[in-house]
């Protein structure tokens, strides 16, 4: 599994706390042959990164960059032994799809993606121009025809919910427009909805500190949650993670590895890593974490020193933290984790308590040994999740 992060956006969106920098022609070549240089260094970590064999490239916005420069990285990871017959994911902004053309969705194809995830957030314009997006809802639409004309046959779409504006019915109505392919009739296979959270160092979060804008209630989130969940499953999604659903076997092959807590590889600035390794004394491995440093300067330095070592940082993960980690992220899905796992780590009444509230359900079928969060739960997971630890 591998993941790059490209640290370019044209614009700042209002609730983003991603780290980004603004885009040049400058900036975009230094960085190329930056990341290449990194690929380079960490073969050894790229060809042994472990879990499925995807390539997942992220932002930012992946997008903004030329084919030229996607062809360069994509190369430079095949050179030093990366594999992505799996999954092979683009994370894409519907301005620069619709500015580019069909010619450029074509040849993302002929790269090699075999997915495209699109920040569509919403398609009502009050609701775009708040949240400071380039785009506006015709452009939208425009980008997930060029991207169905072009043959791409995987398509996740981004949307938002719980601003303190948006109505229920404002909601419902994206929600539904989405489902009709926005105009080509055809559902994307997959859809990934968040609720809107206020991000540190993002616009929203002085919005929210100057008293410039109030989030919305809860009962408003939960309900606009529950109308989503409700409308997916009517048209045949299903809902395996908190946040993400997909039509059947459309499932994000690399996101899911995530939950699963399995190894990657990340490259570019701030990216993170998981390793896994023996133990060396026979019994269990060793899991570490690492990350490159949020900064386009410090990563374009290293490269010229040779060095990616001196913005690197990391820390190897003790038992507890390794099995506190697999525990959050696995009650985020909709195949849980082993009860008996969760037995040895939570206390037992908890467990039991959770249970008998039906905060916590055994798995039907082959998973019937693993334990979960129900769906009409979860909205309040973390609060489950955070009684049980």
């Amino acid at each position: 599994m591998i993941y790059v992060h490209v640290p370019f956006c044209r614009s700042f969106c209002t609730y983003c706390g991603f780290y980004s920098e603004k885009t040049s022609d400058c900036t975009e070549s230094g960085f190329i042959r930056a990341l290449c240089s990194e690929t380079g260094r960490r073969k050894d970590e790229i060809c042994v990164s472990g879990g499925p064999d995807t390539l997942y490239i992220g932002g930012g916005t992946p997008s903004v960059l030329p084919l030229s420069a996607l062809e360069a990285v994509v190369e430079a990871i095949g050179m030093a032994g990366g594999r992505w017959q799996d999954e092979f994911t683009v994370e894409v902004n519907p301005e620069d799809i619709v500015e580019k053309g069909p010619e450029y969705a074509r040849g993302l194809l002929q790269l090699g993606v075999s997915r495209v995830s699109m920040g569509v957030q919403s398609l009502d314009d009050r609701v775009l121009r708040w949240m400071n997006r380039r785009h506006d809802a015709a452009s939208a639409r425009k980008a997930y025809g060029i991207l169905r004309e072009a043959g791409f046959r995987n398509i996740s779409v981004d949307l938002i919910s719980g601003i303190s504006f948006l109505d229920d019915d404002t909601w419902l109505s994206t929600i539904d427009e989405v489902l009709s392919g926005m105009g080509t009739g055809t559902a994307p296979e997959h859809i990934s909805a968040y609720q809107l959270s206020v991000e540190p160092d993002s616009a929203l979060a002085g919005m929210v500190e100057s008293g410039h804008y109030s989030e919305a209630p809860d009962d408003r989130c939960e309900r606009q949650y529950y109308i989503l969940c409700r409308r997916l499953a009517e048209a045949g999604y299903h809902h395996y993670e908190i946040s993400n659903f997909a039509l059947p076997g459309r499932e994000a092959v690399h996101n899911s590895a995530y939950w699963h807590h399995l190894p990657y590889v990340g490259l570019g600035p701030a990216a993170h890593s998981l390793s896994v390794s023996p133990a060396g004394t026979g019994n269990g491995v060793i899991y570490r974490r690492s990350w490159n440093s949020p900064s386009l300067a410090d990563y374009l330095s290293a490269s010229s020193s040779g060095d990616f070592s001196s913005i690197r940082g990391g820390e190897t993960l003790t038992a507890e933290q390794v099995m506190l980690e697999r525990i959050m992220l696995s009650l985020r899905t909709d195949s849980g984790i082993g009860e008996q796992a969760v037995r040895n780590f939570c206390r037992p009444d908890a467990v039991d308590a959770a249970l008998a509230s039906g905060a916590l359900v055994r798995c039907p079928g082959p998973a019937a040994f693993n334990l979960r969060i129900p769906e009409d739960r979860f909205f309040i997971s973390d609060n489950i999740i955070g009684e049980l630890v």
